[in-house]
């Protein structure tokens, strides 16, 4: 027979609340609507420190909601990889390639990086020869060789 954690009782948790030095808009709002129905009728709040505590609940609201949209844009563009590996376009790889009946190394490739696409969560190269490799299958990243260059070259010395 199994026996349960005598710790995981509701007796046993912590029923006292821990208290926070930061104030959220739910606890301001608390403060305001206090201050509200507490206030002397015969008295009430002057409308300019009202109308002041209004405004500096609606600028806390904007910020925590700018801050959630900030954290959110960080979070989408670390998680990508095609943003994270975008700046491969236009860069030479080099892989290697496998002979595919005894699936040994057979030698290297090199073609230059057009596209960048996401697959199960990995990047993936579209390159220009046609393939298609995952990040983690590159061995080298360099900038492209200008092979027209060679060839005008060897034409101009002939």
């Amino acid at each position: 027979m199994t026996t349960i954690d005598p710790s995981l009782y509701l007796k046993n948790q912590q029923t006292t609340k821990t208290p926070s030095t930061n104030l959220g808009k739910d606890e301001f709002l608390k403060i305001l609507m206090t201050q509200l129905q507490n206030q002397d009728p015969t008295a009430p709040m002057d409308d300019k420190e009202f109308i002041s505590q209004m405004t500096t609940f609606s600028s806390l609201e904007q910020m925590m909601n700018m801050t959630a949209s900030i954290d959110k844009l960080v979070q989408n563009q670390t998680v990508s990889p095609v943003i994270q590996y975008s700046h491969m376009i236009g860069k030479e790889v080099t892989y290697d390639t496998y002979d595919k009946e005894t699936e040994k190394k057979s030698g290297q490739e090199t073609s230059v990086v057009i596209a960048v696409s996401q697959k199960e969560g990995q990047a993936v190269l579209q390159l220009e020869n046609g393939e298609k490799k995952y990040v983690e299958e590159i061995v080298q990243v360099s900038q492209p060789s200008d092979k027209e260059d060679a060839g005008d070259t060897e034409e101009g010395s002939e």
